[in-house]
């Protein structure tokens, strides 16, 4: 990009940036007060993480679920990834039966960390204080359990139509928390590295036809960090990049904030983020990303992490 315009694009962020203090789940949830207005009338909520099993953004998502749910009546939460165990863990929250640790230990291995027992066990205190205004766990109540046996574009549909069932069903507002290839309002989103490369209609573009202007899409990224991998800085060409060359250490971004044409430019072309699953090669960095896109169709909030440190699995 010229210089004038990556100068342009680092003034409005650095004016538009909320920055976030913490990633601890019990702080305040002080700096989160932007998200009041981001946030408006939507009745759902879709936080979608490019890496699920870091400590910060896992952290940070939680800190968001508790605001959603103590500050805007959010009453639902879908985990994304074992619809088996979420069944399991809605009965937890709403009764105490069961072992919620036993549970996420024989879930999918990006469910079986502290981090996201600590968030069920914060539910399950909610509810205990609050028993006739319970937060459920979102499952498929009428309808059919995702399976890793289904094809990637069903499994799309699925995840939404089984939303957008609960939501009906309870008239809940609902926090969907889950990763950023699924998420993603896109018709036509590219999740590399894969051979021939996975082209389809992502969840997130189901639940923006379902829910409307009620849908607010939260993008977590990240520039630099670790898991059981060291994951080295971006490509230029990647978003992250330019989120991270501007704003403090951390941050909440409103992309849909008036702005400068050279920004309405940058958030309306194609992009890449970073898209990282089970499988890494640091040596292949720029391989694993989400492409097709702008950033501006995916995500309506960009919530931005300099730095991520591991989660701590169980």
């Amino acid at each position: 990009m010229p210089a004038s315009t990556t100068d342009t694009l680092t003034q409005w962020i650095n004016d538009h940036a909320h920055p976030l203090t913490t990633a601890d789940p019990d702080s305040a949830l002080t700096d989160l007060s932007p998200l009041r207005h981001m946030v408006g009338d939507a009745r759902l909520v879709v936080l979608g993480v490019s890496l699920r099993d870091t400590h910060e953004l896992a952290g940070v998502s939680h800190r968001i679920l508790r605001f959603l749910v103590e500050e805007l009546g959010f009453r639902s939460l879908a985990i994304e990834g074992d619809d088996a165990t979420s069944t399991l863990l809605d009965e937890y929250v709403v009764t105490g039966t069961g072992d919620p640790g036993a549970l996420l230990a024989n879930a999918r291995p990006f469910l079986r960390t502290w981090e996201l027992l600590d968030a069920v066990d914060w539910v399950r205190g909610h509810n205990q204080g609050h028993p006739a205004d319970a937060v459920r766990i979102v499952h498929p109540a009428g309808g059919r359990a995702v399976s890793t046996q289904d094809s990637l574009a069903d499994i799309e549909r699925l995840l939404a139509e089984n939303v957008i069932r609960w939501h009906g069903q309870t008239g809940h507002k609902i926090v969907y928390w889950g990763g950023i290839g699924h998420t993603a309002n896109s018709l036509t989103r590219t999740i590399s590295p894969s051979t021939p490369p996975a082209v389809h209609r992502s969840a997130g573009s189901y639940l923006r036809e379902s829910f409307g202007s009620g849908h607010l899409s939260v993008g977590l990224t990240f520039h630099h960090g670790s898991t059981s991998y060291d994951i080295p800085a971006p490509p230029a060409e990647f978003a992250e990049a330019t989120l991270d060359a501007a704003g403090p250490d951390a941050f909440l971004l409103d992309l849909r904030d008036p702005d400068p044409a050279e920004v309405r430019t940058w958030l309306d072309r194609p992009t890449m983020t970073r898209l990282i699953g089970p499988s890494y090669d640091p040596d292949d960095n720029a391989a694993y990303h989400l492409s097709g896109d702008s950033l501006a169709e995916w995500f309506d909030v960009i919530v931005h992490w300099r730095e991520v440190t591991p989660a701590r699995y169980r």
